[in-house]
């Protein structure tokens, strides 16, 4: 199977594959490089972390469209799994236990045997899991194998297919933005489309343009990396994991080590304001999604 490199360029696995076959042809057919050739720039596999600001800005967004459907339940189910994206949509009912609230990953479904494996669900997966549910009872689209997330072309939804793609919601989703005048969201142009406001806009452009679904994968593995989790509950929940992606995870996990034991030394008491630590975490609370809570008087991410 021929596997072409990515327009970043290839992956570091990509670019040993390529190697490993010059090397062959150099054995077995007295074939060599070309004198001007350079190795390929290799594209790294570590996506995009998110801040706490751009999340929760990323799932306020998300519910503010209602053609952004699909992809916001993709997105908090991949927040909160670590599941890819081609697993979201390989997805049947069959593999969704709704008395122990947990997922299976199928291999069918999944890039590798390592990838088969059951994820438990945490409230904001099992609340989206439940509105997947309502809306499959709306188009008896509940049997077994029916898809979760299932085909629609034209208006007319078919079950026993999977949806190919929300790429283009992602894509307008994610570069999105709000006028400073008016506050309306609106895709990116050269002024407001609000006739009241006509605010120039040709300069903005949302901190989230370029943001792939896959990072959303990404995402979740940092914050369990961030959790102390070890590397073996990571590879339960997330399954197969390059080296590379395993190593930038670890040095996450040390980072977070550092910062904690940086407050053993201190020799004064921290400055504390109720003000800064409650109120203005609970004002985060109430506007936002229900998937940010309150926890020990500080915002809790998904």
């Amino acid at each position: 199977m021929l596997v072409l490199p990515t327009p970043d360029g290839p992956t570091k696995s990509q670019a040993d594959g390529y190697g490993c076959a010059a090397n062959f042809a150099k054995m077995r057919f007295g074939l060599s490089r070309p004198t001007n050739s350079k190795p390929l720039p290799i594209h790294s596999d570590v996506g995009q972390a998110l801040s706490y600001e751009e999340k929760l800005r990323l799932i306020r967004t998300a519910a503010k469209r209602p053609e952004w459907l699909n992809a916001r339940l993709a997105m908090v189910l991949a927040l909160n799994t670590t599941m890819r994206g081609c697993e979201i949509k390989g997805l049947c009912w069959r593999c969704v236990d709704f008395m122990d609230r947990n997922v299976t990953v199928r291999r069918t479904s999944t890039k590798t045997d390592k990838g088969q494996r059951l994820i438990p669900l945490n409230v904001h997966a099992w609340n989206a899991i439940l509105e997947l549910w309502d809306r499959a009872k709306l188009v008896g689209g509940v049997e077994p194998d029916h898809f979760v997330f299932p085909a629609c072309e034209n208006g007319n939804v078919d079950p026993n297919r999977p949806m190919k793609s929300w790429r283009s919601a992602w894509r307008t989703l994610t570069r999105v933005i709000e006028c400073p005048g008016c506050r309306r969201l609106q895709d990116p142009g050269q002024t407001c489309v609000n006739p009241k406001c006509q605010c120039d806009i040709r300069d903005l452009k949302s901190t989230l343009a370029g943001l792939r679904f896959h990072d959303m994968r990404h995402q979740a593995i940092t914050e369990l990396a961030e959790s102390e989790a070890s590397d073996q509950t990571i590879l339960s929940i997330a399954g197969h994991v390059s080296r590379e992606m395993l190593e930038h995870y670890s040095h996450i996990r040390v980072e977070t080590k550092g910062h904690a034991v940086e407050a053993l030394g201190r020799t004064t008491a921290p400055e504390k304001s109720y003000v800064t630590s409650n109120v203005t975490i609970d004002v985060l609370a109430d506007e936002a999604d229900p998937q940010v809570t309150e926890k020990n008087g500080r915002g809790e991410r998904i």
